[in-house]
């Protein structure tokens, strides 16, 4: 960590998850030096069994919070489908089973969606940062249309079949790129997370 680094101020991202980190920081870019649980030798296996996005995210922080002393800030993210009902939603990570991985979970979505009439989804993002021991909390959405088959290869999750909804210069809605198929820079600047993480960053720096 170089000196410039060292004297921002920190905050601990409550994740081992190294692709969001990466977006984190980018998004933070110079305001903040952004930790991870590994940057702070955190290797307890964290409870996130609340029954919504909001609660995870509570639940999380509070965790690394108290027990290392330290301001931070969680996420939970859940994907949610309009021709199932909202989910896979909370359990969005272990959507085919408490050992899948994102290949598994996409093609079970796809799977279930193989005779849906609708395709139409939303990421939503909740975030709650932890900072002198007070608690805030934000949310970000992301609209779009799950894909019948993965393309891409940036990201993560379930990026490679997520087509995030943009709007053409008729005012028509576009899902032409899967977030697997955008550069970070344009992936962030429309996602949930990034939505969610701008919130967070107007407020610490009002409240600074």
């Amino acid at each position: 960590m170089t000196d410039e680094a060292a004297s921002r101020p920190q905050l601990v991202f409550v994740t081992r998850n190294p692709g969001k980190v990466r977006e984190i920081s980018a998004l933070l870019k110079e305001q903040f030096n952004v930790l991870s649980l590994d940057d702070i030798g955190c290797e307890d296996e964290i409870p996130e069994t609340a029954h919504d996005l909001q609660g995870n995210a509570r639940m999380k922080a509070a965790y690394v919070a108290e027990r290392f002393g330290v301001d931070c800030f969680a996420d939970d993210t859940g994907l949610e489908v309009e021709a199932l009902g909202g989910r896979p939603g909370v359990h969005t990570a272990r959507f085919a089973g408490p050992e899948a991985d994102a290949k598994a979970n996409m093609h079970k979505l796809i799977h279930d969606l193989q005779d849906a009439p609708s395709r139409k989804a939303q990421f939503r993002t909740s975030m709650a940062l932890i900072q002198g021991g007070k608690t805030t909390l934000f949310e970000g959405v992301c609209k779009g249309q799950i894909r019948n088959e993965q393309t891409g290869h940036e990201g993560f999750g379930y990026d490679p079949v997520f087509a995030p909804t943009t709007i053409d210069d008729e005012g028509q809605e576009q899902h032409e790129l899967t977030f697997a198929e955008m550069p970070a820079d344009e992936k962030n600047a429309i996602s949930h997370r990034g939505h969610a993480v701008r919130a967070m960053v107007e407020y610490l720096l009002e409240a600074h």
